[in-house]
């Protein structure tokens, strides 16, 4: 099956966030094949997470990844847009030895887009958890409003 949830949640004490996924691209089903997976740390790129809330967003997914080599030559990015954040996984080489003119980017996959609709300020197991957040698709601003 495909995944449609995906949940983070920070331990000991939290937060916990909710999000729903969508066009899901595998490794293996990117054009041209897909290349070895580099184990190294990623650098992590957040892209347009301006408000409070994106930059609450962009601190959760942030610490997913472990602090990287300066050398590191793989990176993860979460773009925001429309508050639909798109996740790409790549890797990049340097053309012509250690000349920073060219670089070429390789798309290693997975990718797929991702739109938050909940924080709790506990985890998984706290029941009574604060919400921080819920989406509310359904008000009369919700469509004009961009919250990250």
């Amino acid at each position: 099956g495909e995944p449609d949830g995906l949940i983070i949640c920070h331990l000991p004490l939290g937060p916990t966030a909710y999000f729903t996924l969508s066009g899901g691209v595998l490794r293996h089903d990117l054009d041209g094949g897909s290349a070895p997976m580099s184990e190294a740390y990623p650098h992590v790129i957040l892209n347009n997470f301006q408000t409070q809330l994106g930059q609450r967003v962009g601190n959760i997914l942030k610490c997913l990844f472990p602090i990287p080599k300066m050398d590191t030559r793989r990176i993860v990015t979460f773009s925001n847009a429309d508050d639909h954040i798109s996740f790409r996984h790549h890797v990049y080489s340097k053309e012509n030895g250690n000349t920073t003119d060219k670089v070429k980017l390789y798309e290693v996959g997975p990718r797929f887009e991702m739109r938050l609709y909940q924080i709790k300020l506990g985890t998984l197991e706290m029941k009574d958890a604060e919400t921080e957040y819920v989406l509310r698709p359904y008000m009369n601003t919700a469509s004009k409003n961009t919250v990250l």
